[in-house]
C-alpha cells in the first residue's frame, strides 16, 4: 500500500503522506517511503520549491505505537545510534531529509502535527497552519526524548524556557499559541492552498538565488559563533552569483517588466 505519492508539476514538487484513513501515523513503511520520496527530490534540477502535506483530516498523528511496539524487544542503542544516513540515523534522516534538500520546503499542516510527525514538519522551511491544528512535542507522554531530528531545529525556532516547557508536559497548542511561539510561521484557512500558493512565488524567483540564500541560511545558522566565517559565506555566496545566466535573466526581466523565464 503506497504511504507517500510525489508529483512535480511547474517546478514545484507536491509531496503527499497518503495514509489518511491512519491520520498519516508512521510505521516503518511509512517511514521508509517518507525518506525514499524526500531523497528522490534531492538532484532534481527542474525542481524548485516542495510542498509537503498530510491526506484526510490531519497532517501526521505521530509515531504508530503498535507498528514500533517490536522496538522495545531489541537492543536500543543497536536500531539508534548506527548513522544510517551521513549523520543520521534511519529515523532522524525523516525530518532532517528535507533539511537537505537544497530548495525551500513548505509544510501545511492540518488537524494534528505531534511528536515524530511534528518532527517532519521541522524539517521544513516554512509551516503554515490551519487555526484548528493541534501540535505537540508529544514523546514525554511514552517517558521518551524527541529523537527524530526536533533537537537540531526546535532551539532554532524556540525560546529555551518554550522548549522546555512543551518538551517536559508534552502539552497540546493550537496553532495560533505555536505561530506566537514561533513553531509555525502563519496561519491560513486552507493551508494546502496557501502553501502551494508559496511555492509558486518562490518558483518564479531566481533558481540558483533560492538554492543559494537556503544554503546561506543553513550555514548562518550552524555557524551564528563565527562572525567571520558567515562573512565570509556572505561573500563568496554572491559572488558566484553575479552575472550568472539567472541573475542576468532576472535584471532583464526587471528591466523590461516582465516575468523571468530561467532555464534548468
Amino acid at each position: 500500500m503506497s504511504r507517500v505519492s510525489v508529483e512535480v508539476e511547474n517546478h514545484i514538487a507536491r509531496v503527499t503522506l497518503t495514509r489518511g484513513d491512519k491520520m498519516n501515523a508512521l510505521d516503518t513503511k511509512m517511514i521508509d517511503a517518507i525518506i525514499e520520496a524526500g531523497e528522490s527530490l534531492l538532484d532534481r534540477s527542474d525542481v524548485r520549491a516542495v510542498v509537503l502535506a498530510g491526506e484526510g483530516d490531519a497532517f501526521c498523528a505521530g509515531l504508530d505505537i503498535m507498528s514500533f511496539a517490536t522496538l522495545a524487544g531489541g537492543d536500543p542503542k543497536k536500531i539508534l545510534m548506527p548513522r544510517s544516513h551521513g549523520d543520521s540515523n534511519k529515523f532522524q534522516q525523516v525530518c532532517m531529509v528535507w533539511q537537505k534538500i537544497p530548495v525551500p520546503v513548505i509544510a501545511a499542516l492540518k488537524g494534528v502535527c505531534i511528536g515524530g510527525g511534528l518532527q517532519i514538519a521541522l524539517g521544513a522551511d516554512i509551516r503554515i497552519a490551519a487555526p484548528d491544528t493541534r501540535l505537540s512535542v508529544l514523546e514525554m507522554k511514552w517517558g521518551l526524548v524527541p529523537d527524530m531530528g526536533g533537537m537540531v531545529i526546535l532551539p532554532r525556532l524556540l525560546r529555551s524556557d518554550v522548549l522546555r516547557k512543551l518538551t517536559y508536559t508534552n502539552e497540546m497548542i493550537e496553532a495560533p499559541q505555536a505561530e506566537a511561539w514561533g513553531l509555525v510561521t502563519e496561519l491560513a484557512d486552507d493551508p494546502e492552498a496557501a502553501a502551494l500558493a508559496l511555492a509558486e512565488q518562490i518558483a518564479g524567483k531566481s533558481p540558483s538565488g533560492i538554492r543559494a540564500a537556503k544554503a546561506l541560511i543553513d550555514y548562518a545558522e550552524t555557524h551564528m559563533d563565527d562572525v567571520e566565517a558567515v562573512l565570509l559565506e556572505e561573500s563568496r555566496a554572491q559572488a558566484d552569483l553575479i552575472g550568472k545566466p539567472h541573475q542576468m535573466e532576472v535584471i532583464a526581466a526587471n528591466m523590461q517588466k516582465r516575468a523571468p523565464v530561467f532555464k534548468d
